[in-house]
């Protein structure tokens, strides 16, 4: 496996993201958010802005810290600039909701806080684009899956660039745009990018990658995955016209939205065909559980994003699209990337502690590192959460919703425990473990940007699984 160095700050991205999450489905838990308050209200939009921002956003910056250098082969570009992107990024975040706060009357702030919270994000994740962008273009020609992060990129940018935008309107500085309305007709759009273009396009791309390596299949050849990049590029272009088109006089209606999702859909058949063709011809047969946690999220895609056309052009009502939203983002995109950092952290906390000691004494596998079947009950009390939650946002059962959020608060805690433990080496015996100033550490590698041992042209000794 390719394999440059060992990001420094990965799990640092991580642990802010799960915090996030964590304090998500509390505020959730206390009626914070729909259905107890409108879509669009300022506590809604704040528990949205830490799901998207904090939990998703960061978690996708971590993986794509580590695993970019493994597309391209290539170290990571300017990698000092991983913390001071963290820290913007957390900084911007509880600035924006505290503007959020302040708008719903909770606190007493100015609502300038809301456009500073932007520049702070906006600045995050230019640093962030800087550093993926330079270390994806040093390896030419750029590769098929390399395209997936930047298209990706391209749409972070434009959700950041109009993010900025509606929080300048949200604090009473919009005279700038004179009787274009952007709100609240370019929210879908903006959700469109950011949630299907950011944060899905990439964990299209990257899961890729990460089942080839952790199903030990065949790669699958350009011509099939290209039909996905092709789709989905034309489906995020499309909500980015319907993002634009108010400057224009244009009102893009239901129907624009129905053909963004009808190309997302195919494109999402496609990627179905090329994950199930990789799952057939994997040649470890037994599913680690990465993999088996991973199989609910898909069936959360396909249901979500099969439903959401229907519900857009019925006008099912708002119960009906935040459920299948919900379905998506917690469902998918978020059972998605708690299934793959259980491996991440544990492949990644092997790499680290093992590889300087190979040859030097015995090594466990990176499964040895997980704690099973402990780590899987707490998978099936997460997705029962979830298929909960979704039941009652669409009959708006506020106390239901409240319930099945504790649910999914529980299982979440559980899977943070269980890395943690990862990190410090629980399920390895006391007297197997190496000495402690060789153990990783709980936030951070030892040094930045740290090469294993054993490299030989970019390749790395392959951890037993």
């Amino acid at each position: 496996m390719p394999m440059a160095s060992l990001s420094r700050w990965t799990m640092s991205y991580f642990a802010a993201a799960l915090a996030f999450l964590v304090a998500a489905e509390a505020l959730a838990v206390a009626g914070i958010g729909y259905p107890a308050a409108g879509l669009v209200e300022p506590a809604t939009l704040l528990l949205v802005h830490f799901v998207a921002i904090g939990w998703l956003s960061l978690a996708m910056a971590g993986a794509l810290l580590q695993f970019v250098p493994v597309l391209v082969s290539s170290p990571l570009a300017f990698p000092r600039l991983a913390l001071p992107a963290l820290a913007m990024l957390a900084a911007g975040l509880a600035l924006l909701c505290a503007g959020f706060a302040t708008l719903a009357g909770w606190i007493e702030a100015p609502l300038d806080l809301l456009p500073l919270g932007a520049a702070f994000l906006l600045c995050g994740f230019s640093l962030l684009g800087l550093m993926l962008v330079a270390t994806l273009l040093s390896a030419r020609p750029v590769a098929l899956f390399a395209r997936f992060v930047l298209t990706g990129l391209a749409c972070l940018a434009a959700t950041a660039l109009s993010g900025a935008g509606f929080s300048t309107l949200l604090s009473g500085h919009g005279d700038w745009l004179g009787t274009v309305t952007l709100l609240p007709d370019g929210l879908p759009f903006h959700a469109l990018l950011g949630l299907g273009g950011w944060l899905g396009l990439i964990a299209v791309g990257v899961s890729y990658r990460l089942f080839v390596m952790f199903m030990m299949a065949p790669e699958p050849p350009s011509r099939r995955v290209r039909p996905v990049l092709l789709l989905a590029g034309l489906g995020f272009g499309l909500a980015l016209v319907g993002l634009a088109a108010p400057f224009a006089g244009i009102e893009p209606g239901a129907l624009w939205i129905t053909a963004i999702l009808a190309a997302l859909i195919l494109a999402s058949l496609f990627y179905a065909r090329d994950i199930l063709t990789l799952y057939r011809a994997r040649r470890r047969k037994a599913l680690e559980i990465n993999m088996l946690a991973s199989i609910p999220a898909f069936g959360a895609l396909g249901l979500g994003l099969t439903l959401l056309p229907v519900a857009v052009i019925a006008h099912a009502g708002d119960g009906a699209i935040a459920a299948l939203v919900f379905l998506i983002a917690f469902g998918w995109l978020g059972g998605l990337t708690m299934a793959q950092l259980v491996k991440i952290v544990s492949f990644v906390t092997w790499l680290e502690t093992y590889t300087p000691r190979l040859g030097r004494g015995p090594a466990p596998r990176v499964g040895d590192l997980v704690a099973m079947p402990r780590t899987g009950w707490w998978f099936l009390l997460y997705y029962g959460g979830v298929g909960l939650a979704a039941a009652t946002l669409a009959i708006a059962a506020s106390t239901g919703f409240r319930l099945a959020m504790a649910l999914c608060l529980a299982g979440t805690a559980g899977i943070v425990t269980e890395l943690i433990g990862i990190r410090r080496l629980s399920q390895i015996k006391a007297s197997d473990r190496p000495p402690a100033h060789e153990r990783p550490r709980l936030l951070a590698a030892r040094a930045e940007e740290r090469k294993p041992a054993h490299v030989e042209t970019g390749r790395i000794a392959r951890p037993r699984a």
